[in-house]
């Protein structure tokens, strides 16, 4: 050690490849402890999935849509002795969701606990309304209980999680029960189960399967609260790249990596694609961990069980830029489909949904900046099979997906849209943007990959290697990604 405190300059260095919100957060935490950081990101933005696409006079979020929990972006500035809100402007959406069931009737998610017991008392009843205060406090208590020991925690063994206190309480919770069996044993209102259950999608499984820790998301959403940043969710990437650099790292974009180098068994830095050699003590991959794993180490320093994986459905995305406004648009629309179980069934057996389930978010409601005057911005979401599934030609394939969002959105009373520009992402543009089976959404959370069953972030072949991101532990959303981050530069604080 130094008189300072800090580690010696040997091994002071980290490379941190991906400038992703999981690798961002790894590179803010690292700065702060001491160590010399690089950052190279291949995009000529920061960002990753969370990043931007500009057209036409509209700027576009490219990934996740949702904020939630931003605390977690918080805590990353106030490491740096600063405060969030002097970078980042945040409104808590009241409605989080506009939800519209197949019966005609609709839901709004209210910003509060007490505002959605009137909600739901004004469409279901006032016993609906008590269970559901009830429900939002089980919801808390199940966070609560499984934040520290499952979701903010590495693992090394599956015998850390077989904590007794830990155990009972999940269990007492009902944490491994089914979600939707879970769900319904404290709610009655067919709606209100699916508002509360629909989320295991993003964990790529049907609520059927899904075990009932996952109610956390349930709770991160509609409880907790869904937040907007001004400029859309890409303002958080951007802030926190610049925060990066304000804490010393040295963010170099528009650079790509080739691979990882290794001598005697242990990462040594990186070589980027113009042949340049990046030395680094520790080498954070924030690319999806298949990739991470078969494109920068190399498929002899893969393990099996990667190439074993399951994976979450895909979707189909849709951005929009239109002349006018939609008729009633809240911030974010879920619309529901009649055969709700059918479509989590056809979406897991790799099948395009019959009668689908699907999702707009409309950020110029909030932003009007966004997109030119009097213009709006649609983000239609539909959940599709990832790239294991049917044999789709997609890029045949998605101007019809658009010609169908545009259908959906005027016969779901939208009015007609005038598009100015769009463009459509499909499952194999997802692919051709580095991310495994074609699917944002990573390897699905299954009992058997999530928690000390998921892929570790630290390479049993390699060492110096941490892993952040989806793919690997906490999982799948921007929460998630966030805590990988803290959990990633624990790794490389620890070693």
């Amino acid at each position: 050690m130094t008189d300072t405190g800090r580690p010696s300059a040997a091994r002071d260095r980290v490379v941190v490849v991906g400038a992703g919100l999981g690798g961002l957060a790894a590179a803010i935490r690292l700065a702060c402890a001491g160590r010399d950081v690089t950052m190279l990101e291949r995009a000529p933005v920061p960002g990753g999935r969370a990043g931007r696409l500009e057209r036409d006079g509209f700027t576009f979020d490219t990934g996740p849509s949702v904020l939630t929990m931003p605390h977690l972006v918080a805590e990353l500035f106030e490491l740096a002795g600063e405060r969030m809100t002097d970078h980042l402007q945040l409104e808590r959406l009241d409605p989080a969701y506009r939800a519209q069931f197949d019966d005609g009737s609709q839901l709004l998610v209210r910003g509060s606990v007490d505002a959605m017991r009137d909600e739901v008392a004004a469409l279901c009843g006032r016993a609906e309304a008590d269970r559901f205060v009830a429900f939002a406090a089980h919801l808390r208590r199940l966070y609560e209980a499984e934040y520290d020991h499952f979701i903010d925690a590495n693992f090394d063994s599956v015998r850390q999680l077989a904590r007794p206190l830990v155990m009972a309480r999940l269990l007492r919770l009902g944490g491994f029960r089914r979600l939707y069996p879970l769900v319904a044993s404290h709610l009655r209102d067919w709606r209100l189960i699916r508002l509360f259950t629909f989320q295991a999608m993003y964990a790529g499984m049907s609520p059927y399967e899904a075990l009932g820790v996952y109610a956390v998301i349930a709770y991160m959403d509609a409880v907790a609260g869904v937040y907007f940043p001004a400029g859309g969710i890409f303002a958080v990437s951007q802030a926190l790249a610049d925060l990066a650099v304000r804490c010393g790292v040295d963010l170099r974009l528009d650079t790509a990596v080739d691979r990882v180098e290794l001598h005697d068994g242990r990462a040594t830095g990186v070589r980027t694609e113009d042949g340049e050699i990046v030395a680094g003590d520790h080498v954070v991959l924030n690319p999806d961990l298949p990739v991470a794993y078969g494109e920068l180490l190399g498929p002899e320093r893969t393990p099996r069980r990667i190439g074993r994986l399951r994976y979450s459905p895909s979707c189909v995305v849709v951005h929009l830029g239109l002349s006018d406004p939609l008729k009633d648009a809240a911030h974010h629309n879920i619309h529901f489909a009649a055969g709700y179980r059918e479509s989590f069934d056809d979406l897991l057996a790799g099948r395009m949904q019959r009668d689908p389930s699907w999702f707009l978010t409309v950020p110029t409601v909030n932003d009007p900046a966004m997109a030119p005057d009097g213009g709006t911005i649609g983000f239609y979401l539909l959940p599709a099979p990832n790239l294991h599934g049917d044999d789709i030609n997609w890029d045949a394939q998605a101007p019809r997906e658009l010609r169908a969002a545009l259908g959906r959105l005027e016969a779901a009373g939208y009015g007609t849209p005038h598009v100015v520009t769009s463009e459509v992402v499909t499952p194999a543009d997802w692919r051709r943007q580095g991310m495994a089976a074609g699917t944002p959404f990573a390897a699905s959370h299954h009992f058997f990959q999530t928690g000390p069953f998921r892929p570790r972030n630290v390479a049993p072949t390699v060492d110096g290697v941490v892993f952040v991101g989806s793919g690997t532990v906490p999982g799948v959303g921007v929460p998630m990604v966030l805590v990988s981050g803290k959990l990633a530069a624990e790794r490389v604080l620890e070693r």
